[in-house]
């Protein structure tokens, strides 16, 4: 990027107040015509709210928002789109009754062109797919998809509108490494063309690799505002959580292997919707990991040993036994916790308070007595859960959709270990977590698997498996690898299983 490179965006000492809290207290920044700005800060930090102003979904309290000059009138969504504003949210905003295609032009036809030039969207929409290497089916509806298929068409969406600043809120934390590096590869061109990228991401290795400079926030205020080359992860770390902090499991850190003790639970043979003949063990005092591309059968294999799925051939045992049904209910009563995908769509009721939420799985066994509901104990052990785990927030009775994702994170942490499950299924638990949520999540993980439990770490982020697992397999097309024990495979190997390379029947 050039010293003298048009200005594209400027925000002006931006003020956000809710109530008593000041999300955004005076920050001021600015973009430039080709450059990627990473935008950095743990969870209630202050980025969603300030680019939420940015893109007009929020009205700022004061100050001004400056694109190509011109000053964007507040709370104008379509004047931020108009201006070539783009913005990829990290959770997603797409119809599941509609299809990709529909989803992507959505907005940008008339009433009375519904329909019209549908084959020039598709070709074009196939175009960008390629170009950006996120492959998705125009066709296919979105209900249909998997999480990684769904941020697919949220890049894409954007991308779609021609946009000439592209705001990217956690883009790859539902993408391989390779996926990852694709995307970065093409932004890098697209850059190079004129394109001007906000980047907000955890994952510092990431920051490194593609930002001209980051501007760290915490607490709502602008602490930092340094060039990537002149900087390092260390130095970004110390900035976001204002102390010096060892560097954190999944950022390369390597936890002490666990020894393994006895089969908690086993699978031998068993196939199910998105599974293909599986065999599987979960020994106790392990983590196993579970790497491969988002929509592979990492979700099935969760929702199986989760109790959401049965075997349509197979045999499943827990502690040596097979049950003779199984369910959610007879999974939580054989010691099984869930730490689920989605935190919003499944691992919470948005609307429900924080107690509410800390006995969604076990408020009938632990909480009701001849059906009615012990609301004191309820609070206590929510209570509990706040304070042990270190969850911010103004009190058990609050709405949990108000809490950050990472103080979500942590009740549902809780909400799991507390019972003291011997068998946990951790299901991309630290996605769009900032780094001290991270460490804090993997820290519960390895102490939970040191007093015994058998772990099973699924994500999509090939450093988290290979840092903490002590046992790796891979899922391609609903096939599992053999099981490689920590250092038997580096990530060119794993990757090449991820891609079905390995397996029997690999083409």
């Amino acid at each position: 990027m050039s010293k003298d490179a048009q200005v594209v965006l400027s925000l002006d000492k931006i003020t956000k107040r809710f109530g008593g809290l000041v999300a955004n207290d005076a920050i001021s920044l600015t973009l430039h015509r080709g450059e990627v700005l990473a935008l950095l800060g743990e969870n209630g930090a202050g980025k969603t709210t300030l680019m939420n102003i940015l893109f007009g979904h929020y009205v700022a309290d004061e100050g001004v928002v400056r694109a190509f000059g011109r000053d964007l009138p507040p709370g104008n969504p379509k004047a931020a789109l108009a201006a070539g504003i783009g913005m990829v949210h990290q959770h997603f905003t797409l119809c599941d009754n509609l299809t990709v295609l529909e989803n992507i032009v959505l907005g940008t036809e008339g009433l009375f062109s519904l329909g019209r030039g549908r084959a020039a969207a598709r070709a074009r929409i196939e175009g960008l797919a390629v170009d950006f290497g996120l492959a998705v089916a125009p066709s296919a509806r979105i209900g249909d998809l998997s999480v990684g298929e769904r941020q697919r068409v949220e890049i894409l969406k954007a991308l779609y509108r021609d946009a000439r600043i592209l705001i990217l809120d956690e883009p790859t934390a539902v993408l391989t490494p390779q996926e990852a590096e694709a995307l970065f590869a093409t932004l890098r061109l697209a850059v190079a063309r004129g394109l001007s990228v906000i980047f907000i991401s955890h994952k510092l290795h990431e920051v490194m690799g593609i930002a001209d400079t980051c501007v760290v926030l915490r607490h709502g205020k602008v602490v930092g505002t340094v060039r990537a080359c002149d900087s390092s992860r260390a130095d970004l770390a110390t900035l976001m959580v204002g102390a010096e902090m060892a560097q954190v499991a999944g950022d390369g850190a390597r936890v002490a292997p666990g020894l393994g003790g006895p089969v908690r639970l086993r699978l031998a043979g068993v196939s199910a919707p998105g599974l293909r003949t599986v065999d599987f063990e979960l020994r106790a005092g392990q983590i196993t990991g579970l790497a491969g591309v988002s929509g592979n059968g990492q979700a099935a294999l969760a929702e199986l040993i989760g109790g959401v799925l049965r075997p349509s051939a197979g045999v499943l045992e827990v502690d040596g036994v097979a049950p003779a049904k199984w369910s959610p209910r007879s999974a939580i009563a054989a010691g099984v916790g869930r730490i689920p995908e989605d935190r919003h769509k499944t691992g919470t009721v948005a609307d429900f308070s924080l107690y509410e939420n800390a006995a969604l799985e076990t408020y009938a066994s632990r909480f009701a007595r001849a059906g009615v509901m012990d609301w004191a104990a309820v609070r206590a052990h929510a209570n509990g859960i706040i304070g042990d785990y270190d969850v911010r927030c103004e009190g058990a009775a609050q709405r949990i959709r108000l809490l950050s994702g990472g103080n979500m994170q942590k009740l549902i942490l809780g909400r799991v270990l507390e019972e003291g499950p011997g068998i946990i299924i951790a299901n991309q638990p630290v996605r769009g977590l900032d780094i001290g949520a991270i460490a804090y999540v993997h820290g519960r993980l390895v102490a939970a698997r040191d007093a015994g439990a058998a772990v099973l770490l699924i994500s999509e982020d090939l450093d988290e498996v290979m840092g903490l697992s002590d046992v790796v397999h891979v899922i391609s097309a609903g096939r599992l690898s053999p099981g490689f024990v920590r250092g038997a495979m580096d990530r060119a190997g794993l990757g090449l299983w991820m891609a079905g390379q390995g397996f029997s029947d690999a083409a």
